[in-house]
């Protein structure tokens, strides 16, 4: 019978220390999630005076449409079309939703748009950095008061390799990508 009870004592062990680990990686997650402006490429370094009200990482797919191109009769490319991504806090959870417009969406209903302001490129194979200013925000909550969202450590999410020509024009391909998004105000 003591042996019995010592291998649950041992997995109780086991699983309390591994509790004990998993919160200490969670408490300190935020704490990597702080951006450094400076270090970023100038064109997508927020103003100053704005302050960091959120970070997240966009997990999700950009779609692209084989076009002939503008102005370019006979020539066609991939173009963009709409990206779709949940967004997730620094403990993994869903938080909100990223989704064309541009559109960032959080769980508690609050929304904000934006335009583009800059970019700056990144790794090969992977979307550019880009700094957007948002527009006043839609319902209250999360998103409400945020004035700059920057999209950085971008991983996929360009043009697919495919051959886009006259015979597979109007065919759509998803291609994955990640994104942090971090949200600014004042």
């Amino acid at each position: 019978m003591p042996t019995t009870l010592a291998i649950p004592f041992v997995s109780l062990l086991s699983a309390g220390a591994m509790l004990a680990l998993t919160a200490c990686a969670t408490s300190m997650a935020p704490k990597s999630a702080m951006v450094d402006n400076a270090a970023l490429p100038e064109a997508v370094r927020v103003p100053a005076g704005e302050m960091q009200k959120m970070w997240t990482v966009g997990v999700g797919e950009i779609t692209y449409e084989c076009r002939e191109k503008k102005d370019m009769a006979g020539q066609y490319e991939w173009a963009f079309v709409a990206p779709v991504a949940a967004l997730k806090g620094a403990d993994g959870q869903v938080v909100g939703r990223y989704y064309g417009g541009p559109t960032w969406e959080a769980n508690d209903g609050s929304r904000v748009t934006g335009k583009q302001v800059a970019v700056a490129p990144n790794q090969p194979g992977s979307i550019p950095l880009q700094l957007v200013k948002a527009e006043p925000a839609s319902g209250m909550g999360a998103m409400q008061g945020v004035s700059y969202i920057q999209r950085l450590k971008t991983q996929g999410g360009v043009a697919p390799a495919a051959a886009c020509g006259m015979a597979n024009q109007g065919a759509r391909q998803q291609v994955a990508y990640q994104a942090d998004y971090v949200f600014y105000g004042r």
